[in-house]
Formats: structure tokens, C-alpha cells, sequence
């Protein structure tokens, strides 16, 4: 019987599991068309050196820009039974770049990580000429069997933390980015080197119970992002609320700021109960308060990350009522 350690990869779809054209081209391909188990053959033998033994399970095979609550649960569920059992040493996951960042982010909300959950994807199909998702799946293994704990993406030879990580470019390799933090560390030849600052970024968030999020999905509530721009309009508020939405995060010009007709509708929003954050639609950096300011609206998180902190925080609301 043996006694090595398990690494265990989770497939979701995405381009990394994508075909496309005879002609090896990077776009015009169809996602989630190829198994989990196929992906991770033609790496598995050599990776590692043997030391660890690999489990597959296919929980999903989707485009992941159409990423749903149902697929989170499935997800985090099995994330959290593998975590538990003590010859598993980390989880990998594979899926789409479109969404990563979100589930990367309710993935460290809703996990108690003693150990490294690392998704991985490709920006390239399986049948391009030159494609990136067997490195980056060799290197999302590595991250798990030598990571820390915590959620983390590994991408083009970078690891970033959940908290951090978003895809900044459409087409390029190095599609994704931590902004001015920078990545938490890079895998170099077999080999993890983290960072000094943000490697602690995948553990700081406390678990939202799962009584909370393994609600049926249809129970979620409804939050929306509303991005404040030149001529906005406060119908588009009004409209979210008169149609119910539970919870808004505005994504704000530069530090915050909100755009006159949109904040009267905010504001009429608040007054019938519906929840609002603030963010900003800026790629880098959070929104900075003024020396005794206090805004307990005001978060750190991107639009699409506070989003999902919303919704989980209204789920819990839910909960204890």
C-alpha cells in the first residue's frame, strides 16, 4: 500500500481543457471540451518526482464565463472533503480565465485552508501550437505540494493570492496580475519562492460558515455591480431595486466617487433596505478615506470580488435570522 502523499486535481473546463482548429490557432476554439484526467497525463509522470500520488475528479465542464452558484458549491464541498483527509497535501483546480478571480475569492471566503487550494488555467486551447496549460499545471502542482495554505493562482510562472489576483489582458500569456502588490511568489524549476509581503494573503479571511453558502442557489440574493461613469443615469438603480436586488456595489471613478444621479438613487436605495459597498473601477489600488472619514460601505475588494463578499454576507444575515 502506499504511503505517499496525495495531490488532488478538480477539473472545471475552461480554454485550458479547450480544442480548437487543425491549424493550432489560440482563438475560434470551444472551452471545457477535453477531461481533467487527460489534461494532467502528459505531465504526471516525472512531475514531482513520484513523491506524490495524484487523485482526479471532474466536478464541472463549463466555459467558465458562465461560472454559476451551484458549480461553487460543488466545488468548495469537494475542497473541503479532500482538505480534510490527512494523506492530501493540496488541491489543484482547473478553470477558465474569464472568472478565475471570482472563484478564487469565494473559495477563500468559504474554505478553512490548512493547505494550499491552487487553481491553474490556460489563456491558450489544448491544440494550440504553443500551449501554456501543461506548464501551468505542472506549476500548479508544485504550488500545492509546497505552497502555503491559503487559495492561489498559478499562471505564467507567477502565484498570486485570491485577495490579490485579477485578469488584466484579453489574449496575452501573463494575463493575470496583482497590481502593485505583486505576485506572492513564482515557481522557478520545480521550486516555490515566495515573496516577503503578500505570501500570507491566502490565509487572512475567516471562513463564512457552510450553512451559509451551501444554501440553495435560488435562495442566494441578488447583488448587481453599478459602475459610476460620465452621464449615468439613475434609473439603472432604480430599475435593479424596483426588480429586487438585495445588495449593490458601486464601482466608483477614480477614488470612489460616485456620479450625482446615481448617488439620489443610492440613496433612495438604501432608505428600502437594499445594501450598497463602494469600490473603484480603477485597476490598481483602493479606495483611500480622508483623515477621519468613516464609510463602513467602503471596500478594499475589487467590483467583482466585493460582489461575492456581499452576497455571502447577506447570505449570513439570512442565516442568523
Amino acid at each position: 500500500m502506499s504511503t505517499r502523499r496525495k495531490i488532488v486535481i478538480l477539473g472545471t473546463g475552461g480554454t485550458i481543457a479547450g480544442l480548437g482548429h487543425a491549424d493550432g490557432g489560440s482563438v475560434g476554439y470551444k472551452a471545457a471540451q477535453i477531461g481533467v484526467a487527460q489534461l494532467l497525463q502528459p505531465i504526471a509522470q516525472g512531475c514531482l518526482q513520484g513523491h506524490f500520488a495524484f487523485e482526479v475528479a471532474q466536478i464541472a465542464q463549463l466555459d467558465s464565463k458562465d461560472m454559476d452558484i451551484c458549480t461553487w458549491q460543488q466545488l468548495a464541498t469537494a475542497c473541503a472533503s479532500w482538505l480534510e483527509q490527512e494523506d492530501v497535501a493540496g488541491v489543484v483546480i482547473t478553470h477558465g480565465t474569464d472568472t478565475l478571480e471570482e472563484t478564487a475569492w469565494f473559495l477563500q471566503c468559504v474554505l478553512q485552508c490548512s493547505k494550499p487550494v491552487v487553481l491553474t488555467c490556460a489563456m491558450r486551447p489544448a491544440t494550440a501550437l504553443s500551449a501554456d496549460g501543461p506548464a501551468n499545471l505542472r506549476d500548479a502542482l508544485v504550488c500545492a505540494a509546497h505552497g502555503l495554505p491559503g487559495v492561489w493562482v498559478a499562471a505564467a510562472g507567477e502565484v498570486h493570492a485570491a485577495q490579490c489576483v485579477r485578469k488584466v489582458h484579453p489574449y496575452r500569456l501573463n494575463a493575470f496580475s496583482s497590481g502593485a502588490a505583486g505576485p506572492a511568489g513564482w515557481v522557478e524549476e520545480g521550486r516555490v519562492r515566495w515573496g516577503t509581503t503578500e505570501a500570507q494573503l491566502g490565509g487572512e479571511s475567516s471562513a463564512v460558515p457552510a450553512r451559509a453558502w451551501s444554501r440553495d442557489a435560488a435562495q442566494w440574493p441578488w447583488v448587481e455591480i453599478v459602475t459610476s461613469t460620465a452621464c449615468a443615469r439613475a434609473e439603472a438603480v432604480d430599475a435593479l431595486v424596483a426588480g429586487g436586488v438585495k445588495g449593490l456595489v458601486v464601482a466608483g471613478t477614480g477614488n470612489g466617487s460616485i456620479h450625482e444621479a446615481l448617488q439620489q438613487a443610492l440613496r433612495r436605495a438604501v432608505s428600502q433596505g437594499v445594501r450598497v459597498w463602494r469600490s473603484t473601477r480603477c485597476e490598481q489600488g483602493q479606495i483611500v478615506l480622508a483623515d477621519g472619514e468613516c464609510d463602513p460601505g467602503v471596500t478594499p475588494l475589487s467590483p467583482v470580488k466585493a460582489r461575492i463578499s456581499l452576497m455571502l454576507t447577506l447570505l449570513q444575515i439570512q442565516v442568523q435570522g
